[in-house]
């Protein structure tokens, strides 16, 4: 489980200006944001302060981290806080039965808010980038079958918002 006053590193790669790369790197920091408050309770300008002014793009304990787009960043925390009431029930929907959101670990419960909402609402990824995206992320922080759960979950909640995309195959 991620430390959750430190954010997960995202892995170096070739070029870590590219675009995929900082919007990665912003997803994954979302997630640790979502999750941070959750099990703490900080509120979202507490956590935009924080996580741009320490974490985005620095290095911290010996450890760097990659460029964020912050503009994206902000825009999927703050989208989940505006609309995690409606989110909830979609993500409690696709759930198996038995096993309601509120069971979930603090660290998926961000990882499927996240997910729900940018398929909901960011229109300019396509839903099929956006649910491997995050079962990416689910990866940093959880065993292979829960990241299988996360696939299956957020596939569904793509189907609902985005069924031409995935009506082509």
């Amino acid at each position: 489980m991620a430390d959750s006053k430190k954010p997960a590193k995202t892995p170096d790669k070739k070029n870590p200006d590219k675009k995929a790369n900082r919007r990665g790197a912003a997803r994954l920091a979302a997630v640790q944001a979502l999750y941070q408050m959750d099990i703490g309770g900080a509120g979202i300008n507490d956590i935009f302060a924080e996580f741009e002014s320490h974490w985005l793009g620095n290095e911290v304990e010996g450890d760097k981290y990659l460029p964020a787009e912050a503009a994206f960043f902000r825009d999927v925390v703050a989208g989940v806080v505006r609309d995690q009431a409606k989110l909830d029930p979609l993500i409690d929907d696709a759930l198996s039965k038995g096993w309601p959101l509120k069971r979930i670990d603090a660290i998926l419960r961000a990882v499927l808010r996240a997910g729900s909402y940018e398929l909901e609402h960011r229109k300019d990824v396509p839903g099929r980038v956006v649910v491997s995206e995050y079962v990416d992320v689910a990866h940093a922080f959880v065993e292979k079958d829960e990241t299988g759960m996360v696939n299956a979950v957020l596939d569904q909640i793509a189907r609902q918002f985005r069924a031409d995309e995935f009506a082509r195959g």
